[in-house]
């Protein structure tokens, strides 16, 4: 089972969700403007949360008659609609979680949203692997070990950004760039649009959190 959630970011930079829209291992949530956006795309979604702020007052209910239960919250609280979901989603204990509508538009909803991948590895309360997508970029959170990567042709860029004040012994093999045991500082670019020289690489590395992300231009 995979949760997929999207946002209410702008939608031309959503991947075709309709790919998915058949899929019966997938359970969909939406968020605020994401819901009404998952209705419009025929995809009814299983959950939806928000403030719904971001609606007029025609569209919300629309989406009042027509989903079964909606989790409405007040504007002013101490969590983003998003982060509600995400919590709800992990709960669930999924084989994954893929966010779309989470880039572009407002920065610091686009900042907030990357902090949200790593609160749950900073809390150590999950092994769920979470990705935040559009058209053009993979983006995901790791913690210290050894990981395999695969390549996907259309996001051959590859690069890896501390999201501590120091990732130590980052290792790369089967890329363009490789690294042994080297240590990394936040602000650091040594590892910025990497590329795998075949199908599969590897990194590893043994203290910090790193942030991946992969891209087409």
């Amino acid at each position: 089972m995979m949760i997929y959630i999207l946002a209410g970011g702008p939608l031309e930079l959503v991947p075709d969700l309709l790919n998915y829209k058949n899929n019966k291992e997938i359970i969909w949530a939406g968020v605020d403007r994401g819901v009404y956006s998952l209705l419009q795309l025929g995809i009814t979604p299983d959950k939806a949360f928000g403030d719904f702020d971001s609606v007029t007052g025609s569209e919300l209910e629309l989406l009042q008659t027509t989903l079964f239960s909606m989790d409405i919250y007040p504007a002013e609280k101490d969590l983003t609609d998003l982060e509600i979901a995400l919590e709800w989603a992990r709960a669930q204990n999924p084989d994954g979680i893929r966010i779309f509508g989470a880039t572009g538009g407002r920065a610091d909803h686009f900042l907030a949203n990357i902090q949200l991948l790593t609160k749950s590895h900073l809390q150590r309360k999950t092994d769920i692997p979470i990705y935040i997508e559009d058209k053009t970029n993979i983006i995901y959170v790791k913690t210290p070990g050894s990981w395999n990567i695969e390549s996907i042709p259309e996001k051959k860029y590859i690069s890896f950004i501390p999201l501590t004040l120091e990732v130590k012994g980052i290792t790369l093999k089967g890329f363009k760039y490789p690294l042994d045991n080297r240590n990394i500082t936040m602000g650091s670019t040594l590892c910025i649009s990497n590329e795998l020289l075949s199908n599969i690489g590897t990194f590893s590395f043994i203290e910090g959190i790193i942030l991946v992300v992969r891209s087409n231009d």
